[in-house]
């Protein structure tokens, strides 16, 4: 393994009960990211985003009076099936992880799988708290109709 592909992986799952396009589209809308990108304490969010391969996104987590930015590349966009992305934040030292996210089909509504390689060692337990928030509240989506514009 190259030091550029170093780094811990860790993978949440989540069923959620709202179809599978409608999640997809969830990751790509910025206003939408805007409502459940926000783990933990945070209050607020906003996004811009260019959904192509080779398109960048900008993730500010509001927190009172602080702002955590995140950033990265859209790698792959496969709808409704597969997104992946790079993910660089002052929690990943600035340096480009990988967040892959799968959207599998389930009667219940969407099974997410999604795996975050290249993390330091030191975030990988923030990391599994805060994708595992966000996830639940990407359920927020089965009350509304984010994505569908």
């Amino acid at each position: 393994m190259s030091p550029r592909e170093s780094g811990e992986t860790l993978v949440v799952r989540r069923v959620i009960p709202v179809p599978r396009e409608r999640v997809f589209a969830a990751w790509l809308d910025p206003k939408s990211l805007g409502q459940w990108m926000r783990p933990g304490g945070m209050t607020d969010a906003t996004a811009e985003v260019d959904p192509k391969v080779g398109g960048r996104f900008r993730i500010v987590m509001i927190e009172g009076p602080k702002r955590y930015e995140h950033q990265g590349e859209y790698l792959v966009i496969e709808p409704p099936e597969r997104l992946e992305f790079t993910w660089i934040s002052e929690a990943t030292d600035h340096r480009a992880t990988v967040v892959a996210i799968e959207f599998l089909e389930r009667d219940a509504g969407t099974e997410l799988v999604l795996t975050h390689r290249r993390l330091p060692a030191s975030q990988v337990d923030s990391h599994r708290a805060g994708w595992t928030d966000i996830m639940k509240k990407l359920e927020l989506l089965s009350g509304s109709d984010p994505g569908s514009s």
